[in-house]
This record gives structure tokens, sequence and C-alpha cells, in this order.
């Protein structure tokens, strides 16, 4: 063994000795309140790689998409195999600028928050992805204060995963852990269309 591989070696020792530490002093266990925003792309995909990580663990999942609805996409394809294991609802009407009937976006809003709160209800659930739930507070389809409230009541062991752009300064308060996705380069303002497996 090199000098310098012994150095190494002493260096990840003391490093592993750190992070086992850290590792250790953490006892708190509780369903986590997560936010992914930002304007970059990846923020309901990373919500649905937790989602393939909570189905592999063998426990239930439910995904309510607030505004995306009509579209047909790779995930839900794949997830809907799972068969019970997931509670799916694609509950929107499509964007904003689609539908142009904001009481048409309320009330399918209001729906999908209905259901979002039978699935909180849901013992089953371990895991639930409020899938640009941001969307409809941004443009207040939905009470902000009782949302908020909502999500404060849930049942201590429910994960709750909110995704969108312009992630209220309340939900971000309230949240343990919030990622904000930066939009460093996209394909699309180069010209390059949504594609299949990509986008949808």
């Amino acid at each position: 063994m090199t000098e310098d591989d012994t150095r190494h070696r002493e260096k990840m020792a003391k490093r592993k000795a750190v992070q086992d530490a850290e590792v250790a002093s953490k006892k708190i266990e509780k369903g986590l309140l997560i936010v992914h925003t930002g304007p970059g792309k990846g923020k309901t995909t990373a919500a649905l790689g937790l989602v393939l990580r909570m189905l592999g663990r063998g426990h239930r999942v439910g995904v309510v998409q607030f505004i995306k609805g009509a579209w047909d996409t790779g995930e839900a394809r794949a997830l809907k195999r799972f068969g019970d294991q997931i509670a799916w609802h694609a509950l929107g009407e499509g964007f904003t600028w689609e539908t142009q009937d904001k009481a048409r976006d309320i009330a399918a809003c209001r729906n999908a928050w209905d259901t979002a709160k039978a699935l909180m209800a849901d013992g089953s659930i371990r895991l639930l992805v409020l899938d640009e739930l941001n969307i409809a507070l941004r443009y207040d389809y939905l009470d902000l204060d009782a949302v908020l409230a909502d999500l404060a009541a849930r049942r201590p062991d429910l994960h709750v995963v909110v995704t969108g752009r312009n992630a209220k300064p309340a939900l971000i308060e309230a949240a343990d852990l919030v990622t904000e996705m930066g939009s460093v380069k996209h394909h699309f303002s180069a010209g390059v269309k949504a594609q299949e497996g990509i986008e949808f």
C-alpha cells in the first residue's frame, strides 16, 4: 500500500466516523411533507421516483393530479400495473391556458382536493403525491389556509409530496423538505417537442 493509499484510507475512516455519528443522532420517524417546486423540469418525475420506492417496499400509494388529467402518460400506464397497491386519480382538466374556464378549473381542483382528503384518511396509504397542487394554490382555486390545516391534521405516519412551480411561502414554511428544481437548460427552448417516455 502506498503512502497516498494510507492517507486516503485514514481520511475516509475519519469521514465514516463523522457520518456514522450524524446518522446515529437522528431518532425521529414521522410522515414528511415534501415540496418539489421551481422552474426546472423534474418535479413530478422526482415524486414518481418516491412512489416507485414506496411500492417496492410493499406499501400502498396515492396520486392525485390537480391539473394534468386528459393525457395518456407512460407513468400512469406503468403504475396502474401495480393494481390495488396504487390509487391513481388524474382529476385535472388540463393546463389553465387550455381549459380557459376558471369555474371549471376551480370545480375540478375542489373535487381533486376532496379525493386527496379521502386518501389522507385511508390508513392503508403510506405516501400521497399531490401533483401540481402548487398550481391550484397559485391561482387561488383552493383555500391555502384550509389546505395547510388539512395537511397538518393528517395522520403522523403519512408522507405527502406536493409538486408544481411557485410553491406558496406558507407551504414552504410548513414543509419538512423543499427541493427547488432549477432550469439550467431545456430542450424545448431549442425547438424540441415533448416526447413520449420523456415528458409523458
